[in-house]
């Protein structure tokens, strides 16, 4: 990371969640610009926040939802979480994950919660061993 300032803040318009697709686009690949800002625009509808972490440019993302359910009470879904593929390894996800659970916090939520594709083992080795985060469910879905 660089000295200067590096921030976190909420994406709330539509000139921001443009500026922030080519670093969702890097995990979400089967999106283009237009379904991206439809199910955004959807998505946001539904109680979905896009957080951007800037060091000068965006360099992570973090989309997240709060939720309530019998076994997690109140709590934060992460939905996407991003590093620019040229700005990985520089604490920046570390970073805009500790904010997340800060804001959780303040929210009320008694949890953050992730799913995480089967293949991606460095990303699980972060979250487990860096971040804390425990491997407690398996998910599954069907396509219908």
């Amino acid at each position: 990371m660089s000295t200067h300032q590096v921030i976190v803040r909420e994406l709330t318009t539509e000139k921001e969640w443009i500026d922030a697709f080519p670093t969702m686009n890097q995990l979400r690949t089967n999106l283009n610009l237009d379904s991206y800002l439809n199910l955004l625009q959807k998505m946001n509808k539904q109680g979905y926040r896009l957080f951007a972490l800037y060091d000068e440019e965006i360099v992570a993302l973090a989309g997240i939802q709060m939720n309530i359910n019998f076994y997690h009470e109140r709590y934060v879904f992460i939905h996407d979480l991003v590093t620019d593929s040229s700005k990985r390894s520089k604490g920046y996800g570390e970073k805009l994950l500790q904010y997340i659970h800060d804001w959780a916090r303040e929210q009320g939520a008694q949890y953050v919660s992730l799913e995480s594709g089967i293949q991606r083992r460095e990303a699980h080795r972060f979250y487990e061993e860096k971040m804390h985060y425990d491997k407690w469910c398996y998910s599954f879905r069907r396509k219908l």
